[in-house]
């Protein structure tokens, strides 16, 4: 038989209660002191807090207060449908004194040996259900107004620490997102110039004497064109397929961004010895891999390549913006002679720039 007697809050409980919820920043936190608060409230030797994964349908034991004997583990772990919380939800039922006499069946209150069992759902703002907060006994234990009072206002209070810790995830995973999309180009899935410049300036300053960062700036010819013939729609999977090319030519150290509307920029680094050699082959390499038949669908376009211009950091650079001005420069330069056709000068001009720079101590 169930009994309800009336208790006073003693003065030092709040007073306790008060220091937990201020002093609480994580659920953890929280809900170890108010554990053992309820312990005082409701006279039961085990007191413990429980989530549910409704997605596989285990009911988890995260934190608990034992005393005396009994012993409900942290950790613990049963099929929801065979809980003491279950059944006291489905029936409406947060109190009793005869837990083998109402649910003989469930299998994990047989084993603990479990008489006395009081609880309350934890529920977030939505009304979903995180979870139970528990009071057991191995001995029939009569129920106070006072441990009805405490146990709802505990589960509420940890239900709204739940809630807050959920709202911050969600912050925190916005700002991620954020911060990853002001760095990347939604059109071409790569870094944009602010990212660029961003592993520039690391690079920069990371830079060793034998080594010598390359940076080739890549120019669509006649992009403008594509788009008018064939329309916004073609030119943005061209922009998005040149992109694939890119990426299949790099090496896991090497870099490809997408600086503008039609320009691209690859970064590599290489032995000081060899960059002039590995720049003018980077060139040809970015060249050769914008070149050749892009098909869209039932459109073809056959594309005769990009204008690629090199810059070679020298050391003691350590300004990424002017370096990229420099490859810029060299593309421009590039740009102009395959205007014109002028072959024999672009193998003659052998335009990698340089930029001199002081080193700095």
């Amino acid at each position: 038989m169930n009994h309800v007697t009336r208790t006073a809050v003693p003065a030092h409980f709040l007073g306790a209660l008060a220091a937990a919820v201020a002093h609480a920043h994580a659920l953890e936190a929280l809900a170890r002191p108010l554990l053992e608060l309820l312990q005082t409230a409701t006279g039961m030797e085990s007191t413990y807090l429980t989530r549910l994964d409704e997605a596989s349908g285990i009911l988890q034991v995260l934190y608990a207060r034992n005393t005396q004997h009994l012993t409900v583990p942290e950790g613990l772990s049963a099929p929801w449908a065979d809980t003491l919380s279950k059944r006291a939800l489905d029936e409406g039922r947060s109190y009793t004194d005869d837990v083998a006499g109402r649910w003989g069946d469930c299998t994990v209150a047989r084993t603990l040996g479990l008489a006395t069992y009081l609880a309350a759902p934890i529920r977030t703002k939505g009304g979903g259900l995180f979870g139970t907060l528990c009071a057991a006994s191995d001995e029939r234990k009569p129920l106070t107004d006072t441990a009805t009072h405490v146990l709802t206002l505990f589960a509420q209070l940890i239900g709204q620490q739940v809630e807050r810790e959920r709202l911050a995830m969600a912050v925190q995973q916005a700002n991620s997102t954020l911060a990853r999309t002001a760095l990347i180009d939604s059109m071409t899935e790569l870094p944009n110039r602010r990212a660029l410049l961003d592993d520039m300036q690391r690079r920069l300053a990371a830079q060793q004497d034998d080594q010598a960062l390359i940076v080739a700036f890549i120019d669509l010819d006649d992009f403008k064109p594509i788009n008018g013939r064939f329309g916004h729609d073609i030119g943005d999977q061209f922009l998005q397929a040149v992109a694939k090319r890119l990426r299949r030519m790099l090496r896991d150290s090497d870099l490809a961004a997408r600086v503008g509307g039609d320009e691209f920029v690859v970064l590599a680094v290489e032995a000081r010895t060899k960059a002039e050699e590995a720049g003018a082959a980077l060139s040809r390499r970015l060249e050769h891999a914008t070149r050749g038949r892009f098909r869209f669908d039932s459109v073809f376009i056959d594309y005769d390549g990009a204008s690629v211009g090199v810059a070679v950091a020298e050391p003691g650079c350590r300004n990424a913006e002017d370096l990229l001005n420099r490859a810029d420069a060299a593309m421009s330069t590039i740009k102009r002679l395959r205007k014109h056709n002028l072959v024999a000068q672009m193998a003659a001009a052998k335009v990698i720039a340089r930029y001199e720079w002081p080193v700095i101590d």
